[in-house]
């Protein structure tokens, strides 16, 4: 494999993706690795974000401007809400030339969208799909790319670390694919959520596993639950985000996005809860259990406070 080309790289987002990517960059050499944030300016999240920043090599800026001032890629990695605006601002400033590769969970129309709005402005704009998720591959997430340079977009990113395919030729088909599999897969978590939390309420919980475990030998239902069960109490704002633009995926197909939207729903339900059941205090490896019955305690004060 070629030795990785210095590069100037920028992220747009700096959560928990954002810092993931940028700390492999950082470890990579792979030039100079920068981050822009709305959340930097914010007076209680900024200085421990900056704080952060620093101490593992990476460039916050003051701005979107700056950004695309120094960056030859831009990595756009916010929440789905934010996707459009996000490639809106930055055309405003966007160097000719510079790459800009949108990680979002975004419908097809969404990323077409910005496709147009980045290439008319003079920038190289490349979707990509993450296909399963980051904390657990990091920089080596498997990523589908899409559109007419994801190939060179590829060559230059691979000797980084970068998982990379080419799904298309065209932006919207690699999405189109992330999205329709996220109808099972976030609505698969939510099923769990919604029928194991309800078992435990009832006492049945070991049956009801025993009963999956009976339809679908092969699958270890109780390591399935506690991991599905853990991230969606941990992002279900972002996960609940995406759902809503996987309902307009459905809907661009010309389908009602019933299972879609109702997801979204249950996923927010598990964001509003976060904070009342201490769902992040959670040990990491805890059984699904453990959210279950802080999810019942929540729902149980909130209906006694309802009645008093």
């Amino acid at each position: 494999m070629a030795a990785p080309a210095k590069l100037a790289i920028g992220l747009v987002g700096y959560g928990e993706v954002g810092k993931i990517l940028t700390a492999a960059l950082v470890e990579r050499k792979a030039g100079w690795v920068g981050a822009w944030d709305i959340l930097l300016a914010d007076p209680a999240a900024g200085a421990t974000m900056k704080a952060h920043a620093s101490r593992t090599g990476v460039e916050a800026v003051a701005s979107m401007a700056a950004l695309t001032a120094r960056a030859d890629v831009i990595i756009s990695a916010v929440t789905a809400s934010q996707a459009w605006a996000v490639a809106d601002e930055a055309a405003r400033t966007i160097r000719h030339g510079t790459w800009f590769m949108d990680l979002n969970s975004c419908s097809p129309g969404t990323k077409q969208r910005s496709s147009q709005r980045i290439d008319a402005a003079g920038g190289r704009y490349v979707e990509s799909a993450v296909m399963t998720t980051v904390p657990q591959y990091g920089i080596g997430v498997p990523m589908l790319l899409g559109g007419k340079d994801a190939p060179a977009l590829e060559a230059l990113l691979a000797p980084l670390g970068f998982s990379m395919g080419i799904a298309a030729d065209r932006v919207g088909v690699a999405s189109a694919i992330k999205m329709c599999r996220s109808v099972m897969i976030k609505g698969l978590e939510s099923l769990l959520v919604e029928s194991l939390t309800s078992a435990r309420a009832y006492g049945v919980e070991d049956r009801v596993v025993a009963s999956l475990h009976e339809t679908f030998p092969e699958l270890d239902w109780e390591k399935i639950a506690s991991y599905m069960v853990s991230r969606t109490a941990l992002h279900g704002k972002r996960r609940a985000e995406e759902m809503r633009e996987v309902a307009v995926t459905v809907r661009e197909a010309g389908l009602d996005p019933w299972m879609a939207s109702a997801t979204a729903e249950r996923q927010d339900w598990m964001a509003e809860l976060k904070e009342p059941a201490h769902l992040a205090q959670v040990a990491k490896d805890a059984n699904w259990r453990e959210y279950a019955d802080r999810l019942l305690a929540a729902v149980a004060a909130r209906r006694k406070s309802a009645a008093d």
